[in-house]
């Protein structure tokens, strides 16, 4: 998975490959349309900023009787980060924070995973900022099934609390409560 620059995102992603059911192993395209990125760190530790980007791609693999060996790869466009100001936007583009210039994907791969087909950890490297660092990932699965258009899709939920410093992006002193990013990652997939 591809995560780029600062704490907001990074993340990848990352976050949700495995999952349970009554399916046998198989292998799921990320549907973008449905799947996320979200974002929240306090500002000046007076408030909370809220955020997500907005593009992401990415697939997973997952064998319910076999949790242990799901696997997924997700990339995220850090350049579409979206907070809903257009100007403050332009700033966590800049040097002083995501550089998405120069560091426009984030990624994220697994290495490993721990627990149920419902709940658990996925291990893997975060590759954001020019940093890539092994990071665990809480995942729970949300569901799986037919969809209306005859396909079959699994969805899953992540969480990550990244410290901004490990990535290198702490160049803005934005206050002591402002040091790590807590991200949500949303996976939804369709069977190929």
């Amino acid at each position: 998975m591809k995560l780029s620059h600062q704490g907001p995102l990074a993340a990848a992603l990352l976050a949700c490959a495995t999952v349970s059911g009554a399916a046998h192993a198989a292998d799921y395209a990320l549907d973008p349309t449905h799947s996320f990125v979200q974002f929240k760190i306090k500002h000046l530790g007076y408030s909370w900023m809220f955020g997500r980007f907005d593009k992401m791609d990415g697939k997973f693999s997952y064998d319910p009787a076999k949790p242990e060996a799901s696997t997924i790869e997700v990339s995220v466009d850090t350049s579409s980060i979206n907070t809903n100001h257009a100007e403050r936007d332009k700033h966590l583009r800049s040097k002083e924070f995501l550089e998405t210039d120069k560091f426009g994907t984030a990624t994220f791969k697994s290495t490993g995973y721990k627990g149920s087909a419902d709940k658990g950890v996925l291990s893997g490297v975060l590759s954001f900022h020019g940093v890539d660092k092994p990071i665990d990932v809480q995942i729970e699965k949300v569901g799986e099934g037919k969809d209306p258009w005859g396909g079959y899709r699994a969805g899953f939920v992540g969480t990550y609390t990244m410290t901004r410093a490990d990535f290198g992006v702490d160049q803005f002193d934005l206050g002591p409560a402002s040091t790590t990013v807590e991200l949500t990652f949303g996976i939804e997939g369709t069977k190929k």
